[in-house]
C-alpha cells in the first residue's frame, strides 16, 4: 500500500472515530433527563407577588422564575380548596376520576400521580411538607406504601398548618419555630439536602409549603416586616349583594376588628417574604450544584386567599376569581424562552400532561388534562378550550357549584337553585354586577352554559344536576 493511500485510509478511520465519539457525546447529552423542582404553597394569592403586580413586598427570587421562564396569567385551580385542588394537580384527573372531591378525602389508590410517573421512569422522587391527599389523618406522616410515588417521604405529612417541624418528638407543633425549625425554613433545608445528595440520577422534588395559609403567624424578623397600619381593605370589602349561598363573611363578625384584619394581612405578607427567601436558597443550591439549567422549576399554589374581598371573605372556595386564578411560573431554558407571558386559560388538571411532555416521558395512565407544553415552547399560540372550569363539590349537595372562566365572562351555577352568577370580566373585573338574570345577557348565558354542560357530560358527572337549573 502506498504511503498516500495509507494516510488517506487512516485519516478516514480517525475521522470516523472522532465523528462516532461526537455522536456518542451528543447522544448522551440529548438523553440527559431534566430534574424537576416544584415549589407548591398553600392559599397564596397573585397580588402578593411582584411578577403579578404586587408592590407591598419584594419577591425577587420568585419573580426571577418568571423573568427567566414563563408566567401564566390565566392559570386556574379547578377547585378552590386544598384537597380537591391538589388532587387535580397531582393526578391530572377531575374529581369524578381521582376521588378526592372535598377536603380530607384520599386520592383513589389506583391514581398515577406525576410522582409515580417519574419514579417509574427512573427518577429519584421526594416530597417535603403538606400532602392533604391521604384522608383525615393529622399530621399523618406518610410511609412509602402510601406516598403515591414519592420514595423519600420522611418529611411528608398529610395535613396541618404546623408552625414548626423537628427531627425529634414532637415532630410538628403549632408554636412558631425559629430560623432552623420554622416550617418553611425546615422543609426547604431538607429539600436542599436532598438536591445536594443527588449525583447523576435525575430527580423530582416537591417542596409543599403550608404558608401563607392561616394561622396568620410567621417567625421573626418577617413578623415585623410589614407595618399593619399601612394595610388597606380591598374595594369590595363592604360589598352587600353577594349570593345567598356564600356564608364566610368572617371579617365582619363581632369577634373581628379592622385592627385584627390589618395585622393578619401584614403577617400574610410576612409569610410570603419568608417563602421568597427560601425560594432563593433553592435557586442558589441548584446553581451551586451545576443543575440550574437542566432543572424544570415550577412555582405555584393550590388556591388563593380573598383577604376581605366581596363582603369581607376570609379564605377561599366561593367562585370569585381571586381564589381560583393562581400563580404559576415555570423555568426550563432548554425548552422555555425567557420572559414569556401566557394568556391561555390553563388549569391544575393540565399540569401532569404538560410536565410529562417537558420531561420527555409518557404517563402509563390516561389523563383528563391537556398537554400545554407547545404553548410554553412557543410552538403554538393557542390550544383549544381556552377556558377554565372551576367548581366546589361540597360536603352537602346543595352547597355545590360549578362555573367557567374565559377571556370575556365568568358564569356559575349553584345547586341551591338560587343566585346563579354571570359577570362581564372586561367591564366588571371585580365581579360586582351580576348580569345572569338580565335579558340582554341571555345569548351569552346560553352559549356559556352549552360549553359548561358539554364539559360536565365528558368529565364531571357529579355536576349533572346543572340540567335541573338551566
Amino acid at each position: 500500500m502506498k504511503r498516500r493511500d495509507f494516510l488517506k485510509l487512516t485519516g478516514m478511520a480517525s475521522g470516523a472515530l472522532v465523528t462516532s465519539q461526537l455522536k456518542a457525546r451528543t447522544s448522551k447529552t440529548e438523553e440527559k433527563k431534566p430534574n424537576v423542582v416544584i415549589i407548591h404553597t398553600d392559599q397564596h394569592s397573585t397580588w402578593t407577588l411582584g411578577c403579578y403586580g404586587g408592590s407591598i413586598i419584594k419577591t425577587p427570587f420568585i419573580d426571577s422564575i418568571a423573568e427567566e421562564g414563563a408566567r401564566l396569567n390565566n392559570f386556574y385551580c379547578n377547585v378552590g380548596v386544598c384537597t380537591p385542588s391538589r388532587g387535580c394537580f397531582f393526578s391530572g384527573q377531575y374529581l369524578d376520576q381521582n376521588g378526592a372531591y372535598h377536603n380530607d378525602l384520599p386520592l383513589n389508590r389506583d391514581v398515577e400521580t406525576f410522582g409515580e410517573m417519574a419514579r417509574q421512569k427512573g427518577y429519584n422522587t421526594a416530597y417535603f411538607g403538606k400532602w392533604h391527599l391521604d384522608g383525615d389523618a393529622k399530621p399523618g406522616f406518610l410511609t412509602k406504601e402510601r406516598s403515591m410515588g414519592f420514595t423519600d417521604c420522611k418529611y411528608m405529612w398529610n395535613r396541618g398548618h404546623w408552625k414548626s417541624v423537628n427531627d425529634g418528638a414532637p415532630r410538628v407543633s403549632k408554636e412558631v419555630g425559629d430560623k432552623e425549625h420554622y416550617t418553611t425554613d425546615f422543609i426547604t433545608d431538607k429539600t436542599i439536602d436532598f438536591i445536594k445528595s443527588q449525583q447523576d440520577n435525575p430527580f423530582l422534588a416537591v417542596l409543599s409549603i403550608p404558608d401563607p395559609h392561616t394561622p396568620y403567624e410567621v417567625r421573626a424578623p418577617f413578623d415585623g416586616l410589614v407595618d399593619p397600619s399601612l394595610m388597606t381593605t380591598p374595594d369590595t370589602f363592604d360589598q352587600q349583594n353577594t349570593p345567598s349561598w356564600i356564608k364566610q363573611k368572617f371579617w365582619h363578625k363581632p369577634q373581628n376588628s379592622l385592627d385584627k384584619y390589618k395585622k393578619s394581612k401584614a403577617q400574610y405578607y410576612g409569610m410570603v417574604k419568608c417563602i421568597d427567601d427560601n425560594v432563593g436558597k433553592i435557586i442558589h443550591t441548584l446553581k451551586e450544584s451545576g443543575l440550574y439549567d437542566n432543572t424544570i422549576i415550577v412555582f405555584t399554589t393550590d388556591h388563593g386567599e380573598y383577604m376581605g374581598e366581596h363582603g369581607g371573605l376570609l379564605g377561599k372556595n366561593q367562585f370569585y376569581q381571586t381564589a381560583y386564578r393562581i400563580p404559576f411560573l415555570i423555568r426550563y431554558p432548554q425548552k422555555i424562552k425567557a420572559g414569556q407571558v401566557i394568556q391561555q386559560h390553563i388549569t391544575t388538571v393540565d399540569f401532569k400532561m404538560t410536565l410529562a411532555s417537558l420531561m420527555g416521558i409518557t404517563p402509563k395512565k390516561a389523563s383528563d388534562g391537556r398537554d400545554m407544553a407547545p404553548l410554553l415552547e412557543g410552538k403554538a399560540k393557542k390550544i383549544d378550550k381556552d377556558y377554565a372550569v372551576v367548581c366546589r363539590h361540597g360536603r352537602s349537595p346543595k352547597s355545590a357549584f360549578i362555573g367557567l372562566y374565559n377571556e370575556d365572562y365568568s358564569i356559575c351555577y349553584s345547586n341551591s337553585g338560587k343566585d346563579h352568577l354571570l359577570f362581564d370580566m372586561k367591564k366588571d373585573p371585580e365581579q360586582l354586577h351580576n348580569i345572569f338574570y338580565d335579558e340582554s345577557a341571555k345569548k351569552v348565558r346560553k352559549k356559556l352554559t352549552r360549553v359548561l354542560v358539554k364539559h360536565i357530560e365528558q368529565y364531571q358527572h357529579r355536576f349533572l344536576w346543572i340540567k335541573d337549573h338551566i
